[in-house]
Protein backbone atom coordinates (compact mmCIF):
# COMPACT_ATOMS: atom_id res chain seq x y z
CA UNK A 1 0.00 0.00 0.00
CA UNK A 2 1.58 3.41 -1.08
CA UNK A 3 1.72 6.56 1.16
CA UNK A 4 0.82 8.55 -1.53
CA UNK A 5 -2.69 10.29 -1.75
CA UNK A 6 -4.90 8.35 -4.58
CA UNK A 7 -6.67 10.89 -6.74
CA UNK A 8 -9.67 9.59 -8.49
CA UNK A 9 -11.67 11.88 -11.16
CA UNK A 10 -14.54 12.29 -12.57
CA UNK A 11 -14.18 12.16 -16.11
CA UNK A 12 -17.04 14.35 -18.32
CA UNK A 13 -16.52 18.32 -16.86
CA UNK A 14 -13.55 16.94 -15.15
CA UNK A 15 -11.13 15.35 -17.43
CA UNK A 16 -12.70 15.99 -20.97
CA UNK A 17 -15.10 18.72 -22.41
CA UNK A 18 -17.58 15.62 -24.20
CA UNK A 19 -20.46 17.83 -24.23
CA UNK A 20 -20.07 18.82 -27.84
CA UNK A 21 -19.95 15.59 -28.96
CA UNK A 22 -22.77 14.16 -26.56
CA UNK A 23 -24.95 16.94 -28.03
CA UNK A 24 -24.33 15.72 -31.33
CA UNK A 25 -24.94 12.14 -30.66
CA UNK A 26 -28.39 13.42 -28.98
CA UNK A 27 -29.16 15.61 -31.80
CA UNK A 28 -29.03 12.95 -34.53
CA UNK A 29 -30.68 10.41 -32.56
CA UNK A 30 -33.37 13.03 -32.42
CA UNK A 31 -33.24 14.45 -35.58
CA UNK A 32 -34.32 10.53 -36.46
CA UNK A 33 -37.47 11.03 -34.45
CA UNK A 34 -38.43 13.91 -36.20
CA UNK A 35 -37.78 16.16 -33.21
CA UNK A 36 -35.44 19.65 -32.75
CA UNK A 37 -32.42 20.04 -31.69
CA UNK A 38 -31.16 20.77 -27.72
CA UNK A 39 -28.62 23.73 -27.51
CA UNK A 40 -24.99 23.28 -25.91
CA UNK A 41 -26.07 25.11 -22.63
CA UNK A 42 -29.46 22.24 -22.46
CA UNK A 43 -27.00 19.38 -22.76
CA UNK A 44 -24.24 20.66 -20.74
CA UNK A 45 -26.98 20.96 -18.32
CA UNK A 46 -28.21 17.28 -18.73
CA UNK A 47 -24.85 15.73 -18.19
CA UNK A 48 -23.63 14.13 -14.76
CA UNK A 49 -26.06 11.28 -13.95
CA UNK A 50 -25.83 8.53 -16.65
CA UNK A 51 -26.44 7.89 -20.37
CA UNK A 52 -30.21 7.01 -18.97
CA UNK A 53 -30.59 9.80 -17.12
CA UNK A 54 -29.21 11.89 -19.81
CA UNK A 55 -31.66 10.63 -22.61
CA UNK A 56 -34.39 10.59 -20.82
CA UNK A 57 -33.82 14.02 -19.77
CA UNK A 58 -32.74 14.85 -23.46
CA UNK A 59 -36.64 13.59 -24.80
CA UNK A 60 -38.28 15.03 -21.66
CA UNK A 61 -37.13 18.28 -22.99
CA UNK A 62 -38.98 17.52 -25.96
CA UNK A 63 -42.41 16.69 -23.69
CA UNK A 64 -41.30 12.86 -24.45
CA UNK A 65 -40.78 9.96 -22.62
CA UNK A 66 -37.44 8.29 -24.08
CA UNK A 67 -37.84 4.58 -24.92
CA UNK A 68 -35.38 1.79 -24.44
CA UNK A 69 -34.15 1.75 -28.26
CA UNK A 70 -33.37 6.01 -27.84
CA UNK A 71 -30.74 5.04 -25.10
CA UNK A 72 -29.45 2.12 -27.71
CA UNK A 73 -29.28 3.99 -30.64
CA UNK A 74 -27.38 6.62 -28.89
CA UNK A 75 -24.84 5.28 -27.22
CA UNK A 76 -24.43 2.67 -30.54
CA UNK A 77 -23.83 6.76 -32.07
CA UNK A 78 -22.00 8.07 -29.40
CA UNK A 79 -19.29 5.29 -29.21
CA UNK A 80 -18.88 5.49 -32.69
CA UNK A 81 -18.84 9.28 -32.09
CA UNK A 82 -17.15 10.24 -28.82
CA UNK A 83 -13.70 11.55 -29.79
CA UNK A 84 -14.40 14.21 -32.94
CA UNK A 85 -14.92 17.67 -31.19
CA UNK A 86 -14.34 16.13 -27.69
CA UNK A 87 -10.91 17.30 -25.81
CA UNK A 88 -9.03 17.47 -22.63
CA UNK A 89 -8.92 20.34 -20.72
CA UNK A 90 -6.36 22.56 -20.41
CA UNK A 91 -3.07 22.06 -18.23
CA UNK A 92 -4.79 18.54 -16.82
CA UNK A 93 -2.10 16.12 -19.18
CA UNK A 94 0.46 18.39 -17.09
CA UNK A 95 -1.18 17.64 -14.12
CA UNK A 96 -1.59 13.85 -14.92
CA UNK A 97 1.89 13.78 -15.71
CA UNK A 98 3.01 15.86 -12.58
CA UNK A 99 0.69 13.62 -10.37
CA UNK A 100 1.77 10.06 -11.91
CA UNK A 101 5.26 11.05 -11.92
CA UNK A 102 4.91 11.75 -8.25
CA UNK A 103 3.74 8.37 -7.36
CA UNK A 104 0.02 9.07 -6.82
CA UNK A 105 -2.50 6.33 -8.08
CA UNK A 106 -5.00 7.43 -10.43
CA UNK A 107 -8.40 6.27 -11.22
CA UNK A 108 -11.52 7.27 -13.04
CA UNK A 109 -14.88 7.17 -11.64
CA UNK A 110 -17.59 8.31 -13.60
CA UNK A 111 -21.56 7.52 -14.39
CA UNK A 112 -20.71 7.24 -17.90
CA UNK A 113 -20.66 3.54 -18.67
CA UNK A 114 -17.41 1.73 -19.27
CA UNK A 115 -16.90 1.13 -22.33
CA UNK A 116 -17.63 4.33 -23.55
CA UNK A 117 -14.98 5.76 -21.36
CA UNK A 118 -12.47 3.49 -22.13
CA UNK A 119 -13.00 4.11 -25.49
CA UNK A 120 -12.44 8.04 -25.50
CA UNK A 121 -9.21 7.51 -23.41
CA UNK A 122 -7.21 6.34 -25.95
CA UNK A 123 -7.58 8.77 -28.74
CA UNK A 124 -7.02 11.43 -25.65
CA UNK A 125 -3.91 9.97 -24.79
CA UNK A 126 -5.43 9.14 -21.00
CA UNK A 127 -6.07 5.62 -21.36
CA UNK A 128 -1.96 5.47 -19.64
CA UNK A 129 -2.60 7.42 -16.53
CA UNK A 130 -6.25 5.09 -15.74
CA UNK A 131 -5.46 1.63 -14.78
CA UNK A 132 -8.37 1.59 -12.76
CA UNK A 133 -11.99 2.88 -14.39
CA UNK A 134 -14.81 2.68 -12.61
CA UNK A 135 -18.10 3.03 -14.96
CA UNK A 136 -21.62 4.08 -14.65
CA UNK A 137 -22.34 0.15 -15.07
CA UNK A 138 -19.22 -1.03 -13.45
CA UNK A 139 -21.50 -1.58 -10.08
CA UNK A 140 -25.00 -1.68 -9.03
CA UNK A 141 -24.12 1.32 -7.87
CA UNK A 142 -23.72 5.27 -9.52
CA UNK A 143 -22.81 8.64 -7.86
CA UNK A 144 -24.12 10.24 -5.66
CA UNK A 145 -23.77 6.74 -4.28
CA UNK A 146 -20.68 5.95 -2.09
CA UNK A 147 -20.43 2.54 -3.28
CA UNK A 148 -20.11 3.69 -6.29
CA UNK A 149 -16.62 5.67 -5.31
CA UNK A 150 -15.80 2.76 -3.39
CA UNK A 151 -15.49 0.42 -5.54
CA UNK A 152 -12.58 2.73 -7.21
CA UNK A 153 -10.97 3.36 -3.59
CA UNK A 154 -10.80 -0.71 -3.33
CA UNK A 155 -9.02 -1.28 -6.41
CA UNK A 156 -6.58 2.10 -5.81
CA UNK A 157 -5.62 -0.55 -2.48
CA UNK A 158 -4.22 3.92 -0.96
CA UNK A 159 -4.56 4.16 2.59
CA UNK A 160 -5.91 8.01 1.39
CA UNK A 161 -8.07 8.91 -1.22
CA UNK A 162 -9.28 12.16 -2.52
CA UNK A 163 -11.98 12.59 -5.09
CA UNK A 164 -12.24 15.51 -7.86
CA UNK A 165 -15.24 16.38 -10.23
CA UNK A 166 -17.43 19.02 -11.49
CA UNK A 167 -20.57 17.81 -9.56
CA UNK A 168 -22.30 17.60 -6.86
CA UNK A 169 -22.69 13.77 -7.66
CA UNK A 170 -18.78 13.60 -7.23
CA UNK A 171 -18.89 15.78 -3.61
CA UNK A 172 -21.64 13.61 -2.22
CA UNK A 173 -19.91 10.70 -2.98
CA UNK A 174 -16.99 11.32 -1.04
CA UNK A 175 -18.72 13.15 1.31
CA UNK A 176 -20.76 9.67 1.92
CA UNK A 177 -17.55 7.66 2.10
CA UNK A 178 -15.43 10.48 4.22
CA UNK A 179 -12.72 11.10 2.27
CA UNK A 180 -11.82 14.93 0.84
CA UNK A 181 -13.18 16.35 -2.29
CA UNK A 182 -11.74 19.14 -4.50
CA UNK A 183 -14.57 20.84 -7.09
CA UNK A 184 -13.45 21.62 -10.57
CA UNK A 185 -15.15 24.64 -11.34
CA UNK A 186 -14.27 24.29 -15.03
CA UNK A 187 -17.15 22.31 -16.13
CA UNK A 188 -20.74 21.61 -16.07
CA UNK A 189 -22.23 21.17 -12.75
CA UNK A 190 -21.93 22.63 -9.62
CA UNK A 191 -20.76 21.39 -6.30
CA UNK A 192 -19.74 21.95 -2.45
CA UNK A 193 -16.19 20.27 -2.45
CA UNK A 194 -13.19 20.07 0.59
CA UNK A 195 -11.27 22.15 -1.95
CA UNK A 196 -11.67 24.05 -5.14
CA UNK A 197 -9.91 24.39 -7.95
CA UNK A 198 -10.44 27.09 -10.62
CA UNK A 199 -7.66 25.56 -12.57
CA UNK A 200 -6.22 22.08 -13.47
CA UNK A 201 -2.64 23.59 -12.24
CA UNK A 202 -3.49 24.50 -9.13
CA UNK A 203 -4.70 20.19 -8.50
CA UNK A 204 -0.92 19.15 -8.08
CA UNK A 205 -0.58 21.38 -5.26
CA UNK A 206 -3.69 20.75 -3.39
CA UNK A 207 -3.05 17.58 -3.66
CA UNK A 208 0.69 17.68 -2.06
CA UNK A 209 -0.84 19.60 0.68
CA UNK A 210 -3.17 16.58 1.74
Amino acid sequence: MTDKVAVIFDLDGTLIDSAPDIRAALNRVLARRGLPDLSAAAVQGMIGDGAKVLVDRAWAAQGRSAEPADLADFLADYEQNSAVETVVYPGLMAALEALAGSGHPLAICTNKPASATIGILEPLGLQKFFPVVIGGDSTPYRKPDPRHLAAAVSALGAARTVMIGDHDNDMAAARGLGIPSIFASWGYGSGQGTYIAHSAAELPGIIAGL
